[in-house]
């Protein structure tokens, strides 16, 4: 087998990618859980870590740029685990040619989206390679957790209301655009989300499941908490996924929001005793205004997630199979 673009997007194919080559050497009760960040024992404390690499092109775009979008896609993954995140290191790699004007932008937005985040960036790497002018990031991060929480992808219970945190597609749309010249005013989504997730842990809500929706869009993180937590997911029928010009921009390339990726979007698994308090917090937190409950967990419903046609049917939702937008973060 070679490696394609697919590999890379979020969906069947990168999965068994994962399973066939780095679970099948580097397994352990860990990592074999698969989760956006690994929970550790420390003394005194549990630690969340992650790490994550950015390749997105074009490195800048409306709504933000690979620097923005290393420091959000890292904090957005540890707090996937109910972690307040704290630290970050950076390692860049940079190719000849690259303007250091634009390295130097990409610096300050990387710090100004921490200050914005609450972490500080502590460690870090530069390697230079041949190229043609580029620049790749990879990040990891550190985050506490408190002893009680237990927020996994396994987690997501028969009854769970599922609430996702506004419209989808916007960094896929806004990417997409800036590469085929397009010319409308869709920006990237692309944010970190420590005020919802943070804000519904110190509101009391009970937190099943969190996930952030980035490559492979909310089908293919569905998919993925209804295998890990041996459940089905039903949405409603009728809900508006995207906003008016991303639903513009979809109908024109035949695009399906739930397959889009972004970069400042959650799923949030949460009981229904809880459902409409958590709706309240996520909304009334920045970047949560379009929050809604799309759906509930069904135990009987096998590992399928399904959605309710506008004509009364229903349809059947799977992972991304292929190719998405290749190097959209």
């Amino acid at each position: 087998m070679k490696i394609t673009s697919a590999h890379g997007g979020g969906g069947k194919l990168m999965n068994v990618l994962i399973h066939d080559i780095f679970v099948k050497h580097f397994a352990n009760e860990t990592l074999s859980a698969m989760e956006d960040a690994a929970i550790l024992p420390a003394p005194g404390a549990r630690l969340a870590f992650t790490t994550d690499s950015f390749v997105v092109t074009p490195l800048f775009f409306p709504g933000g740029d690979i620097g923005r979008l290393a420091v959000c896609g890292t904090v957005n993954d540890l707090l996937m685990r109910g972690a307040t995140p704290r630290y970050l290191s950076v390692g860049f790699i940079l190719e000849d040619g690259l303007d250091t004007d634009a390295l130097e932008r990409v610096a300050l937005s990387m710090k100004k989206a921490a200050d914005e985040a609450g972490v500080a960036i502590v460690a870090g790497d530069t390697k230079v390679v041949e190229g043609r002018g580029g620049l790749y990031i990879n990040t990891s991060g550190i985050g506490l957790v408190e002893t009680a929480l237990n927020i996994s992808a396994h987690n997501a219970a028969d009854g769970d209301a599922v609430l996702l945190s506004g419209y989808l597609g916007n960094h896929h749309a806004c990417v997409q655009s800036e590469r085929l010249g397009i010319q409308n005013a869709i920006q990237s989504d692309c944010a970190p989300l420590n005020g919802m997730v943070l804000g519904l842990l110190n509101a009391g809500v009970e937190v099943h499941a969190l996930r952030d929706i980035t490559r492979g869009g909310l089908a293919s993180v569905l998919s993925e908490i209804a295998e890990a937590s041996n459940v089905g997911i039903h949405l409603e029928g009728g809900l508006t996924f995207a906003d008016p010009e991303v639903s513009g921009f979809c109908d024109i390339l035949g695009l399906d929001p739930l397959y889009m990726g972004n970069e400042g979007k959650l799923v949030a698994f949460i009981p229904q005793r809880d459902a409409l308090a958590a709706l309240t917090v996520v909304r009334n937190a920045r970047y949560g205004q379009n929050a809604q409950i799309i759906g509930t967990v069904r135990a009987d419903d096998g590992l399928s997630v399904t959605i309710r046609t506008r004509s009364g049917g229903t349809r059947r939702i799977e992972s991304l199979l292929g190719e998405g937008l290749p190097r959209i973060c």
